[in-house]
């Protein structure tokens, strides 16, 4: 199997998951969960999700056990786009080539559907009990999801990220804005994963320097396709980082040098894994994918 087709299989299991753990439409008050299944099944490809999922198989933890992880870091992802979208924030209208949330529901609805997602979230992650993980191992998870979701995480890179706008900024600051606003969550996703797979501190170690890796190129490739991107793949407006003179890898650095720094990070990310083994090859594929990434 391509590792394109062993994502899709990923995703098709968390999709399936998800659609268990989300209220359906018809549960009141109905508005609330037609909008959050609305921004969540909009086409996401479920990376982070299959990250978790990935790093437990290669560890030795069947997938179908951290799925709950899986899937809280996806509602978190989702709530984050949710609200990154909105008229005060990023103000897109489109998102995966579909109208965003506050474009179809409106901007209050949007909101209470990204705080749905995130606390839903954290209820999902504790159903990991039901996988018979311990208690002591399912607040590790916790914990480690809200770091990442909070003000030394996503939102911390969220604020200096709109702080930064029209702004001269340092490498610096553009740096700690990748590592926070991206990095921090794909971070958590691995580990995550290796967590509830009880990996030693050496692999955890690894893991952790690969996953950060990951997730600044990740971003950085993200910058580069907003300004050369095509507009019909994205399914969104590009050139909008250069609109809102936004702090990106390209803005600060140029085109050619976030090209190289892009793959740095990738190459850092594969280095990260040299000493594990072949059942960690969906963990370098995903590296592989981001310097080929149209979308």
């Amino acid at each position: 199997m391509t590792w394109e087709g062993a994502l899709v299989a990923k995703a098709e299991m968390i999709n399936e998951a998800l659609n268990h753990y989300l209220p359906s439409e018809s549960v009141y008050p109905p508005l609330i969960h037609e909008a959050m299944r609305y921004s969540l099944f909009a086409g996401g490809k479920r990376l982070r999700g299959a990250l978790t999922l990935a790093t437990a198989e290669a560890l030795g933890l069947k997938q179908e056990r951290v799925l709950a992880a899986a899937c809280a870091l996806e509602m978190i992802h989702t709530y984050s786009l949710i609200h990154d979208d909105l008229p005060a924030m990023d103000d897109d209208d489109f998102r995966r080539g579909k109208p965003t949330c506050h474009r179809v529901y409106g901007e209050a609805i949007a909101i209470l559907a990204g705080d749905a997602l995130l606390t839903l979230a954290f209820g999902v992650l504790c159903r990991l009990r039901e996988s018979g993980f311990s208690p002591g191992v399912i607040l590790q998870v916790i914990e480690e999801v809200a770091t990442a979701a909070g003000t030394k995480g996503l939102i911390g890179g969220q604020v200096v990220d709109l702080e930064s706008e029209g702004c001269e900024v340092s490498p610096d600051t553009v740096e700690y804005i990748h590592l926070h606003k991206t990095a921090a969550l794909f971070r958590a996703a691995v580990r995550c994963g290796a967590l509830l797979a009880g990996a030693d501190q050496q692999k955890l170690g690894l893991l952790t320097d690969y996953a950060v890796a990951l997730g600044m190129a990740f971003q950085i490739t993200d910058d580069i396709l907003d300004l050369i991107g095509d507009e019909k793949v994205l399914g969104k407006p590009v050139k909008s980082d250069l609109a809102k003179e936004k702090a990106t890898y390209p803005s600060v650095f140029g085109l050619e040098q976030a090209r190289e720094m892009a793959a740095f990070y990738v190459d850092k990310a594969l280095q990260a894994l040299e000493t594990l083994g072949p059942e960690f090859e969906f963990l370098r594929g995903a590296a592989c994918y981001l310097l080929q990434r149209r979308s």
